[in-house]
């Protein structure tokens, strides 16, 4: 099984239909070990690529850069051209200077040039801002972002953002048409069956601008897996997602999804998880839907999701689970 190729909105880039993010390579857990270390990295990375995959999403906060450099040490073996590589910038990345970090000029060009220096590229396929900065102006922002692309550093500007940016990200391409600077062409919201808040008013913005999604957690922090019950519910299921996580996932009308994400696995003969990520790849607003895995059986399942195919009326059920209509394939 090979993973088909998909356009990634108005960029003109091809991309595979599950992009592989490695957010958890070099991750230290609260144990203090690491999450993937970097012989598995390589695993995964080969694993993904055997599959035919080449849409690849890092970040510079990832594993405290180790994820990008052991990208750039698996990279250094191949031809670049062949992948379309994904960062962002953001977070802080030094603890005692506040201006490593955000959006300012300072910082967005600082971390680029490191991006590139640790992935061992002289290019980015997509620069993502990791979050919205309120203390960066969206004219100076944009500018900045401009500038990248002028220099040849980056190719595509994108918004990994939180749905409530969503008129932040309509301002900062207003203020790109204006001054005929590159806009924001892909945006990587949280998606998937339980987590629908895009569908508010984020996806319309998305196709006003002319925004692709690459959407993160798309199996709903495990919750579409099938791999948690009711019985793992806890007493009181009203909190917010910040009052913990149990609270958030493990709802009656979360497990109302997962019922109907199993009905459909058993009729397409796929488990759950690759019900769920087909559901997002027939999406006709979402080009390519992020996977991570801690194992390549993990990984392998995920990928397993492009040979999954999906009816209408199916699609449908699946979007009305959650009191959320759509409209169809």
């Amino acid at each position: 099984m090979q993973l088909g190729y998909v356009p990634l909105g108005r960029t003109g880039l091809q991309v595979s239909e599950l992009a592989f993010g490695t957010w958890r390579f070099g991750r230290k857990t609260d144990q203090d070990s690491i999450e993937i270390p970097e012989e598995r990295a390589y695993k995964l990375l080969d694993t993904y690529e055997e599959w035919g995959g080449r849409f690849i999403d890092t970040a510079d906060i990832y594993g405290d850069g180790d994820s990008e450099r052991w990208i750039g040490n698996w990279l250094a073996e191949r031809d670049r051209s062949e992948y379309v590589i994904a960062s962002k910038v953001y977070w802080p990345t030094r603890e005692d200077n506040p201006n490593f970090s955000g959006l300012s000029r300072t910082h967005v060009r600082r971390q680029v040039d490191a991006i590139l220096d640790r992935l061992g590229t002289d290019y980015l396929d997509v620069l993502y801002i990791h979050r919205w900065d309120d203390a960066t102006p969206a004219e100076q922002l944009m500018r900045t972002l401009n500038g990248v692309v002028e220099d040849g550093k980056v190719n595509f500007l994108g918004a990994s953002t939180h749905v409530p940016d969503a008129w932040h990200i309509a301002k900062a391409n207003e203020i790109a048409d204006r001054y005929g600077f590159e806009p924001f062409t892909v945006s990587q919201p949280r998606y998937n069956l339980v987590n629908r808040e895009v569908e508010d008013t984020y996806l319309d913005m998305c196709e006003s601008y002319g925004i692709e999604l690459v959407p993160w957690s798309p199996l709903g922090q495990g919750v579409l897996t099938g791999k948690y019950s009711r019985d793992d519910m806890p007493d009181d299921s009203t909190a917010s997602e910040d009052e913990g996580w149990e609270e958030y996932y493990l709802t009656e009308k979360n497990f109302e999804v997962v019922d109907a994400v199993q009905s459909v696995a058993e009729e397409v003969d796929a488990t759950p998880a690759q019900v769920s990520l087909s559901w997002l790849m027939h999406h006709q607003s979402v080009a390519a839907p992020i996977v991570g895995a801690r194992t390549v059986d993990q990984l392998e399942e995920n990928l397993g999701a492009a040979t999954v195919e999906l009816s209408n009326e199916q699609f449908e059920r699946l979007a009305e689970s959650k009191d959320s209509p759509l409209e169809g394939i």
